[in-house]
């Protein structure tokens, strides 16, 4: 749900449906979840079960490496691809921005992503190294490149 939120480009939805998994969200709940605030659980028993609320089968699931997949690679948008280096976020509106820094096969990629407009660049941009680059896909640097800076502005 998180990853179709954000392909639609809808952040907040994408968040949305993160929280409400977020395992430390049901911190308040503990003595009912039963669950470290920690941890995914494979379901909650559900209103009708003798047990409403409880984490069934924690870390027997796959939920922690998929959250962590929806969120850096669709809401934060920075993904890994055959030809480079995808950076399309798709953040919540109420975000500013964020920075981040993704080793991609050697290279650190230091990324910073802000909102608005700059005079004399329509928005959404992307920079590379300070030469602007069309579309949202990042080209392979030269072999030997360590570092690449990254600047994304959002609409």
């Amino acid at each position: 749900m998180m990853i179709g939120e954000a392909i639609l480009g809808n952040g907040d939805g994408a968040l949305d449906y993160y929280l409400r998994i977020n395992p430390s969200a049901r911190e308040a709940i503990s003595e009912v979840h039963r669950c470290e605030p920690y941890v995914y659980a494979q379901m909650i028993a559900g209103r009708d079960a003798p047990t409403h609320g409880e984490a069934k089968n924690s870390w027997l699931t796959g939920t922690a490496a998929w959250n962590l997949v929806a969120i850096s690679q669709w809401i934060l948008g920075i993904r890994p691809e055959h030809d480079g280096l995808r950076v399309a976020p798709a953040i919540p509106a109420a975000w500013p921005g964020f920075t981040a820094v993704r080793r991609f096969r050697g290279v650190d990629y230091e990324i910073a992503v802000t909102r608005g407009v700059e005079a004399g660049r329509p928005s959404p941009s992307l920079l590379v190294d300070g030469r602007p680059v069309d579309g949202s896909l990042i080209p392979l640097p030269p072999v030997g490149t360590r570092r690449v800076r990254v600047e994304v502005r959002l609409a």
